[in-house]
């Protein structure tokens, strides 16, 4: 394994050193979720349609109004550019979510978004083609992630820079809030060994900027067989007469000529 894990170290080291200067990487922060990605490239000497890939990961769920962002994205690509992202997904902290619902709806006799909206995986196929992206692809992974206590959720939610930061919201929770929604996690959520389970739903998604050379869909009315065709194949296998040894099985076991 030591000398695998070697003789990969060096392949990696080969192939970096033979990309050096051949490859530029260009990481962008924006000021704020609004600011125009074009000028924000165009601030660092760069042209629009100038890239060959773009990635982001884990933030473009602090964008609020995606389908623009990606649309600016495809726009710095080059033709037949590829993009890939990850951000969270609709169901990322659903317990939190949960508890806080209903303490509140308890303590304040109404509910307050205490959570930033996500988008869902069904949305996400839909947000590339909406932005002009090809060959869309989709994927989702499920994480759960144990914590000694609702409070140690929070401090790391904290720590990560992932408090919500929805305007929507009623102020901030009191104590008596904070208190009732940690005591409704527990009761609601907690594992076997008094730990509590956080969801983190992370969607994956890419897409590639439009060019001649990308695979494209049969134009319409050029199939070469038709839904009606499967059904009668389908029909015709249904309704066949079983072989001669199934029947019998099927009659069961016979005396005299008679069915028992």
């Amino acid at each position: 394994a030591a000398l695998l894990d070697d003789f990969r170290a060096e392949a990696a080291a080969a192939e970096l050193e033979a990309l050096r200067g051949k490859v530029e990487l260009r990481s962008l922060a924006l000021d704020t979720n609004e600011e125009s990605l074009a000028r924000a490239v165009a601030a660092q000497g760069g042209d629009l349609a100038h890239f060959d890939a773009a990635i982001s990961c884990l933030g473009l769920h602090w964008v609020n109004d995606l389908p623009s962002a990606l649309g600016q994205i495809k726009a710095c690509l080059r033709p037949d550019g590829f993009f890939i992202g990850a951000f969270f997904g609709g169901e990322t902290l659903q317990e939190l979510r949960i508890a806080c619902s209903i303490a509140e709806m308890e303590r304040e006799g109404g509910v307050s978004p205490r959570t930033s909206p996500l988008a869902r995986v069904r949305d996400a196929g839909s947000l590339l083609s909406v932005s002009g992206y090809n060959l869309p692809v989709v994927d989702v992974d499920t994480i759960s992630i144990r914590y000694k206590s609702a409070a140690h959720l929070v401090a790391h939610l904290r720590r990560l820079g992932e408090s919500s930061a929805n305007v929507n919201r009623r102020g901030f929770l009191g104590r008596d809030g904070a208190l009732a929604t940690a005591a409704v996690y527990q009761s609601l959520f907690a594992e076997s060994d008094a730990t509590v389970p956080a969801t983190y739903q992370i969607i994956y998604i890419s897409g590639w900027s439009p060019h001649e050379s990308q695979q494209k869909p049969l134009g319409r009315g050029t199939a070469t067989a038709s839904f009606k065709d499967l059904r009668d194949e389908i029909g015709k296998g249904l309704n066949a007469a079983p072989p001669p040894e199934e029947e019998e099985n099927a009659l069961g076991p016979q005396e005299d000529g008679k069915k028992k």
